[in-house]
């Protein structure tokens, strides 16, 4: 298995209103984006040539979206332990473009 282009954990995932995990994990391993829970069971995962990110219109700046084949999940790539904060999410959009480029 390759090593991981991303990997940001406690990381809050939402869809629309519904916050599905307040301490999950994105990962981009082998040109596919994987959100994960914080038990490691998988929420969606997608082939990056299928994943558009970017930043939300308005928000903090640790805020990242992920449209993954039509499903929109809004990401808060801030909070406990490790790097966090805007950075973070400003990388996890520059390594989906990144892995995009190389795949598409």
């Amino acid at each position: 298995m390759a090593e991981p282009e991303f990997t940001a954990t406690g990381v809050r995932i939402g869809r629309r209103l519904r916050s599905l995990t307040r301490a999950g994990q994105v990962r981009i391993t082998g040109g596919r984006l994987e959100l994960l829970t914080s038990y490691g069971s998988e929420i969606d995962s997608a082939p990056l040539g299928e994943v558009r990110a970017g930043r939300p219109w308005f928000g903090a700046e640790d805020r990242a979206m992920a449209d993954m084949d039509g499903r929109r999940y809004l990401l808060r790539l801030g909070g406990q332990g490790g790097a966090s904060g805007p950075p973070t999410a400003r990388r996890f959009i520059e390594a989906v473009r990144a892995a995009t480029a190389h795949t598409g």
